[in-house]
């Protein structure tokens, strides 16, 4: 009785819990929230972390530029959670900007996690949204919910393959009939190639640079191979010979170059894939393509290099950023489908 009575009260969340970015989507109003998953928190004797002084977008401009007193914390690291305390602090306060005026009651929450996670992961993000505030946590796979969210017919006997090229993670996958055929993750995404671009910096350049400026790099001029138009961006970073600032540009050829390595692994993934793949959905993918989702796939000529790596037709994802959240939203909305997917 008293479950049903907060039913009436509350709408469900789906949340895409990432190591970059959280979304959140609340049932019968849509996307609500989407912020980048930092913490900015103040730090007390012994470095020991106190309270929490501000959550997403406001935090992440902390990033780099806090004082000694002050550090924002990114409690996600490879799709799992590093930080819990933090990671149940920055949930709190999202659901409570989810919920608005309903914060006093408590929804139903469906999380999306990386599919090739322990048990022991699984536990820490269950009990993180409880103790933020859900009443009931459910867990659906990433790639699952990306490949809904991107318009798949993931309920269908057809093989579907999907790319998530998140935060944290890369996972590929095969789906078919409700469930992963087969699959493959590697911690190699967006944070691997902004840390990829900050050692190409220092290298070429003899400078040092910070992770958003390196991320704003891959963002202006990021490139998974040389591009044919010219790109090109000024930054400054500190110069590693006489600790002076400078200011120097880099092009899209440089990034190519930066970011070769984590294109190469993203590649032999999808091969590798492919190859566990069995014969029918393999001949379902030559007619369906390959589609991309996720912040990375947003990177240029990533679906030229993957096209030409394995021969098969390759999409962007009409929504790559949105396609995770977008997905376990309408598993939220279509329960039967949410029964099917859920682990």
């Amino acid at each position: 009785m008293l479950e049903s009575a907060l039913g009436l009260l509350t709408s469900d969340l789906a949340i895409d819990l990432g190591t970059a970015n959280t979304l959140v989507y609340v049932t019968g109003r849509g996307l609500v929230v989407d912020e980048p998953s930092v913490v900015a928190m103040a730090k007390g004797p012994g470095g020991v972390l106190g309270k929490v002084l501000s959550v997403g977008a406001e935090a992440k401009r902390m990033v780099g530029r806090t004082p000694g007193n002050i550090v924002a914390v990114r409690p996600l690291k490879d799709g799992v959670i590093a930080d819990f305390e933090v990671t149940e602090a920055m949930l709190r306060y999202f659901i409570e900007k989810a919920m608005g005026r309903r914060s006093f009651a408590h929804p139903r929450a469906v999380v999306c996690i990386p599919y090739r996670i322990t048990e022991v992961e699984k536990r820490a993000v269950q009990e993180s949204a409880r103790s933020a505030g859900a009443r009931e946590v459910l867990l659906v796979p990433e790639p699952m919910a990306a490949a809904i969210g991107a318009g798949l017919p993931v309920t269908e006997p057809i093989g579907s393959m999907i790319v998530d090229i998140g935060g944290g993670t890369t996972e590929v996958a095969v789906i078919s009939i409700g469930g992963v055929a087969t699959t493959q993750s590697l911690r190699v995404a967006g944070d691997a190639m902004d840390e990829a671009i900050a050692a190409y910096v220092r290298r070429r350049f003899n400078c040092l640079i910070g992770e958003r400026t390196a991320e704003e790099i891959k963002l202006a001029v990021g490139s998974a191979a040389p591009p044919t138009e010219r790109l090109s961006i000024v930054v400054k970073g500190r110069d590693l010979s006489t600790g002076a600032p400078r200011q120097f540009e880099v092009t899209g050829e440089d990034t190519a170059e930066a970011l070769a390595d984590s294109v190469a692994q993203i590649v032999e993934a999808v091969r590798h894939t492919l190859e566990q793949t069995p014969p029918e959905l393999s001949a379902d993918i030559i007619d369906q393509g390959v589609v991309l989702a996720g912040g990375g796939a947003l990177l240029r000529h990533l679906d030229d290099v993957l096209r030409d790596a394995t021969g098969l037709p390759v999409v962007i994802a009409e929504d790559p950023l949105r396609c995770v959240v977008m997905g376990a939203g309408e598993c939220l909305e279509k329960p039967e489908l949410l029964k099917r997917v859920a682990l």
